[in-house]
């Protein structure tokens, strides 16, 4: 069953993969490597690729950062997005050298004439546009009319793309971002009441991995509970792989993205009597390259044991200095403490 009544949008084409249409809900990252440094940047998508990041973006802040991705393209099995700012014939270079989509705000790369060239080259290559508005750098015109607010991230973005569908482009996704998670949900909500382009969500500037996750999860959950989002990028100060495994938990915790192993753990308190914060932790590790769909529960005690974790396939509930091996709600057998994560991985392996 699903719980989500997702928000139809228009559907578009990056690379081989769709965003929007109700298609499932691509997860993004960013790399931080220099662009230029082909190797570097090779490697760091590659893991991402088997960490499960869909889409991946590239900082491109020269015509050398440009050249790369041609290079870049040919080692890498995901769709590439370039990251521009300001200058135009980077858009174009990136496109020519193989990007899937660009980053872009219309508004800042000069006159019409200089986005009508960007605008001729994506339509020849079929390649969609972004129009990314940050809170932060709002042009004056629409602060002085609107404030800092959520409706002023919204004029914006639809006052760049009237400049995309005035030249007959309309392969558009939106992305309204701000630090603040108020704002942000209210600039999505808005732009979905006003519009059917996809759109890409996240909080932009989020922070660390402690922090950036929980205000990520906060906006980003909420958003998509009410069925908007498309693709989505979760923004953190440190190694993007966290990005992709927070947008994929994510994503999973809303049933909106089937995963291979679901793994539930209660919370300890005063009945456990086993280390269950070290098996737990142990075990979600392991777990992590497993390729099987199985849901899989580690609990403190039999209160939460097989009873409340019953829907699971396999798990395992603490006792005094051992634990009871349950499968679907039945109790298989007794494992002695030291040999719990052990036991209980073996048996997950061969189911």
């Amino acid at each position: 069953m699903d719980y989500i009544d997702r928000i139809k949008t228009k559907m578009i084409r990056v690379g081989d993969v769709c965003i929007g249409g109700r298609s499932p809900i691509a997860v993004q990252s960013m790399t931080n490597t220099d662009t230029r440094d082909i190797k570097g940047t090779v490697n760091q998508i590659k893991m991402l690729e088997e960490e499960g990041c869909q889409i991946i973006r590239l900082a491109v802040p020269d015509n050398e950062a440009a050249e790369a991705i041609e290079h870049i393209k040919k080692s890498i099995k995901i769709p590439l997005v370039a990251d521009i700012h300001f200058d135009y014939r980077l858009a174009i270079e990136s496109m020519e050298k193989g990007a899937d989509k660009i980053r872009i705000n219309p508004g800042n790369i000069g006159d019409k004439e200089r986005v009508k060239k960007v605008v001729e080259v994506a339509k020849q290559r079929k390649i969609p546009i972004r129009i990314g508005v940050n809170a932060g750098s709002l042009e004056k015109n629409i602060t002085q009319k609107y404030g800092l607010t959520a409706r002023a991230m919204v004029e914006s973005a639809l006052e760049h793309a009237r400049i995309l569908e005035e030249l007959d482009f309309y392969d558009i996704v939106f992305s309204l971002k701000a630090s603040s998670v108020p704002m942000t949900i209210a600039a999505y909500r808005l732009m979905s009441e006003k519009t059917d382009y996809p759109l890409h969500i996240g909080v932009t500037e989020a922070g660390t991995l402690f922090r950036g996750t929980i205000k990520s999860c906060a906006g980003l959950g909420c958003l998509l509970a009410e069925g908007i989002g498309d693709t989505i990028r979760v923004s953190l100060t440190g190694d993007p792989k966290e990005e992709v495994r927070v947008g994929r938990e994510l994503l999973g915790s809303l049933g909106l993205l089937k995963v291979g192993v679901e793994f539930v753990s209660c919370p300890t308190c005063g009945r456990c009597q086993i280390d269950l914060i070290k098996i737990a932790s142990e075990v979600e590790k392991r777990l992590g390259k497993l390729e099987k769909t199985i849901k899989v529960a580690v609990m403190g005690c039999a209160v939460n044991g097989p009873g409340e974790a019953k829907e699971a396939d396999i798990g395992i509930a603490g006792g005094k200095n051992e634990a009871l091996l349950f499968k679907k709600g039945e109790i298989i057998r007794k494992i002695p403490q030291d040999r719990i994560v052990d036991e209980l991985m073996e048996e997950i392996i061969k189911m």
